[in-house]
């Protein structure tokens, strides 16, 4: 799912980032902290943005180093044996369909995104936003899950906003 800027980013973001106010008595703080204000502004959806930009390369690189320190020093267990007859020699077979696989898949989706960039778009996320009103067509179907049924039966929130 893909929250088209400045559509449901603004309401989306006031309802997700609102989940913080739980906290005790430290829930309206965070909230006003995470908004840089009173509420979501452009500012708080470009911080929001370069966050979910960031945040998958950053999982990638504890992922590797992850890897490197298990690569090098081995797993954990409870006898504290040496691990090094455990170890699987990677072959070069995989990596090569591993990556014939990822180009394949590559090439299909620059040539979708460059060929036909509006082919899984909608048009009505090209309609300026009014960050005051949520737009029409936002139909937020989790307002009926039980989690938000459970989440909405907390009468003040434990202190919070």
């Amino acid at each position: 799912y893909v929250l088209p800027w400045g559509q449901m980013s603004f309401w989306g973001a006031t309802v997700i980032t609102n989940l913080v106010s739980v906290v005790p008595y430290i829930g309206e703080v965070l909230v006003y902290w995470i908004w840089g204000g009173f509420s979501v502004d452009n500012a708080t959806l470009s911080r929001f943005f370069c966050f979910h930009f960031l945040f998958p390369f950053i999982i990638v690189g504890l992922v590797i180093l992850h890897f490197l320190f298990l690569h090098e020093g081995g797993s954990n267990n409870p006898l504290g044996l040496n691990s090094d007859l455990d170890k699987i020699p990677f072959h070069h077979y995989h990596t090569y369909k591993d990556i014939l696989g990822f180009l394949v898949m590559l090439f299909a989706l620059v040539e979708l995104s460059l060929l036909f960039p509006n082919m899984l778009g909608d048009a009505e996320n090209f309609i300026p936003a009014n960050p005051l009103v949520t737009p029409i067509h936002i139909k937020p179907e989790w307002y009926f899950l039980f989690a938000y049924a459970i989440l909405r039966s907390i009468p003040n929130k434990l202190e919070g906003v």
